[in-house]
């Protein structure tokens, strides 16, 4: 599994509250709602982080 790093995030209340509703729908934790929303929005603005190598510790890809 990839080393997640910890990130201070400031949120309007009610951003937070609804983002907390889709997860709980979605099955997901927060934290992973989160990140769910931010991988889709950088692949719909063509901004995908580059595949992991074993160089930089990651999967052979």
């Amino acid at each position: 599994m990839p080393e997640r790093k910890p990130f201070l995030l400031r949120i309007d209340p009610a951003v937070l509250e609804a983002l907390q509703k889709w997860a709980a729908d979605d099955l997901r934790s927060l934290n992973a709602q989160i990140e769910f929303v931010l991988r889709d929005a950088l692949g719909r603005a063509g901004r995908e982080p580059k595949p992991r190598t074993k160089k930089d510790g990651g999967p052979y890809r």
